[in-house]
């Protein structure tokens, strides 16, 4: 077995794949309205696909609120230049960074991913 790609439910397939497209600089191979497929250069594929019911998660997880079911890590060189782009990109960076390593941001639907220093 080998793990190819992880999906992602959204609000908005379309808007999140250009948004990874651009962080991570991969390419939007598929693009409908309830699906669309991004190709990193690492060799995973991320897809998006539309949940009609979709609920922006809450990061730091609250009781009573929709809680995030998963998140990315993303390996980068430098830190600070890696956060400019994403929120360049459009991310915003959280209001919690639980360690100096560690950046926690949001895409444009609201899912956390992390930026980290290995």
């Amino acid at each position: 077995m080998r793990l190819t790609s992880v999906t992602v439910g959204t609000s908005r397939p379309r808007a999140l794949a250009a948004f990874y497209a651009r962080l991570l600089g991969g390419t939007v191979e598929t693009d409908d309205e309830g699906w669309a497929l991004v190709r990193t250069p690492g060799g995973l594929s991320l897809g998006f696909e539309l949940e009609r019911h979709f609920r922006r998660p809450v990061w730091p997880a609250r009781a009573g609120a929709q809680t995030a079911s998963q998140h990315l890590d993303v390996q980068v060189d430098d830190l600070d230049a890696a956060v400019g782009h994403a929120l360049a990109c459009g991310a915003v960076l959280a209001g919690v960074q639980p360690q100096d390593n560690v950046r926690v941001l949001f895409d444009p639907d609201g899912h956390p991913f992390c930026l980290f220093l290995d």
